[in-house]
């Protein structure tokens, strides 16, 4: 009997061991927990709620849609991916629905772009539409190419016409949809079944990345439900792609600008060097369960120190790089807890700020000449004012390790005493000597890492030079070749400073003070 009861158990075990394998083969993940709607977010939550596991969006005699209601998902944006769900409507044949891919939510509350139609009657459901935009894009039974002025060659599928198609779609039950988008084409699935095919070559109005967001139609009273919400992230068709995270809110004003600066940064990566992809993730470490799934490299730009947001995310971390991910680390983001954190940063960016053995002082750092490396392309002699650490913790004889930014600090800067930011003796013997602000590794698995230990001050993005040694070095670590002139950038102005940061704008702030230290600057 124990024989028999031990074997059924580790029949079970083996089972779910092979089931647990398969799920993770597939690469899918669970962005709603079927409990609550934590993560999803609606101007007007009154319509939604959740029930028997599933997400309800719900209109009423006394409870009707003003405009087309959308729950957003709050925790990332879909850029190549494949999303898989149930849904189920009810109310009359009117009743209509969708899901938003790569969409954008406006400030009033809509959301517009693409739309995975769903409806009761069956006219609509199957059909990619383009919420507030183009209209349709592909019915259901059609495929749709886009050209690059917009006008669109539509046909239909050989199998079939979209009304034959109905016949795979329970009306009065659930449904599973699929959305596969890779790069410009997407692909809707019902009940595993092609439905609808566009390619959009259109560079006017085409998306390659935006929001997710469930529908709920203005009209008669309805009801929608959805449930079983997994997203799996797709290898980026054209492009690598680099995610920078943003540690929470910090020094103040102007000051350890996480937030304000990673999106700079990625809007120049975006709109400058058409084979990369910048996504960006704020307030610490992403909740969003994919977010490194498809991603070719990791920024992050953080306070250090135990705070550092990788410090519970060590194995996370690890097994990117051994992946072959690019890995950066900026500013306070390069100090780390010695040990294995930072035995561990030393394997990913050949680098790291040391307490007890590495300093950060102000002081202003004169870039006179730079080593034969794409990161340094374009690069031109510069001098600016940071805290600009240095003394970092390297390999032993520099093995990976090329210094890209070099500077003598002055002795000011190199105080008695010890103590774990400003001082210690080997910094004091050291007076007068070149000090490395700033490198590239190229990790003995072919993975690359970046170290910078600039980026105290948010206007000194403004600086062309300093700008552009960041920008080639997060191409570099996502794999690809730095342009020959150094990735171009348009010089911000002091309203895009000014945006997205975390504190108010003090009164002692003078952005005229600001924009003559950028005209010194730049010429």
């Amino acid at each position: 009997m124990f024989t028999r009861k031990f074997v059924l158990i580790a029949l079970i075990v083996v089972c779910m061991a092979a089931g647990s394998a398969v799920a993770d083969e597939g690469g899918f993940k669970p962005i709603f927990d079927g409990k609550t709607l934590d993560g999803w977010k609606a101007s007007e939550m009154s319509h939604w709620s959740v029930a028997d596991g599933a997400i309800v969006g719900l209109t009423t005699p006394d409870n009707p849609a003003k405009g087309n209601q959308f729950l957003v998902w709050q925790l990332g944006e879909l850029d190549d991916f494949d999303l898989k769900l149930e849904y189920r409507i009810s109310g009359t044949d009117s009743a209509n629905s969708g899901i938003q891919i790569r969409s954008q939510f406006h400030k009033e509350g809509f959301v517009s772009g693409y739309q995975a139609d769903i409806d009761r009657g069956g006219t609509w459901v199957g059909a990619l539409f383009d919420e507030r935009g183009r209209g349709m894009l592909a019915a259901r039974g059609q495929k749709t190419t886009i050209a690059a002025d917009g006008k669109k060659n539509t046909a239909s599928f050989a199998d079939g016409d979209g009304k034959a198609m109905m016949s795979i779609v329970n009306k009065d039950g659930w449904n599973e949809y699929e959305v596969i988008a890779k790069g410009n084409h997407i692909t809707l699935k019902l009940n595993g079944k092609v439905t609808a095919e566009v390619i959009d070559n259109d560079k006017k109005d085409r998306e390659f990345s935006g929001v997710l967001a469930l529908q709920l139609h203005a009209g008669p009273p309805m009801k929608i439900e959805f449930k079983d919400i997994q997203l799996k992230r797709l290898k980026m068709a054209d492009r690598k792609k680099i995610v920078l995270v943003a540690g929470p809110r910090s020094h103040g004003y102007d000051a350890h600008e996480h937030k304000a600066g990673n999106l700079l940064l990625a809007k120049w990566l975006n709109e400058n060097v058409p084979g990369i992809f910048a996504a960006t993730y704020d307030n610490g470490w992403p909740k969003d369960p994919t977010a490194f799934d498809n991603a070719d490299a990791v920024s992050i730009f953080c306070d250090g120190e135990g705070g550092h947001v990788a410090m519970p995310h060590l194995d996370e971390m690890d097994a990117m790089a051994k992946k072959g991910m690019g890995i950066a680390c900026l500013h306070y983001g390069v100090e780390i807890p010695k040990g294995r954190p930072g035995d561990s940063m030393l394997n990913w960016t050949g680098g790291y700020f040391e307490t007890f053995w590495s300093v950060n002082p102000h002081w202003k750092a004169e870039f006179k000449k730079f080593p034969n490396h794409q990161v340094t392309r374009g690069i031109k002699p510069f001098a600016i004012d940071d805290e600009w650490y240095y003394h970092m913790r390297f390999p032993e004889n520099m093995k990976g390790v090329t210094p890209v930014l070099t500077a003598i600090p002055p002795d000011s800067t190199r105080r008695k005493g010890n103590d774990a930011h400003g001082a210690n003796p080997t910094v004091f013997a050291r007076k007068g000597m070149p000090e490395h602000v700033a490198w590239v590794y190229e990790r003995p698995d072919g993975g690359r890492g970046f170290g910078f230990t600039g980026g105290h001050w948010h206007h000194n993005w403004a600086h062309d030079d300093y700008r552009k040694i960041v920008l080639n070095a997060l191409v570099w670590i996502s794999g690809l070749d730095v342009p020959e002139n150094g990735v171009p950038s348009q010089t911000p102005t002091i309203a895009e400073l000014e945006a997205d940061q975390d504190y108010p704008k003090p009164d002692k702030w003078d952005p005229e003070k600001i924009k003559k230290q950028i005209e010194e600057w730049n010429g």
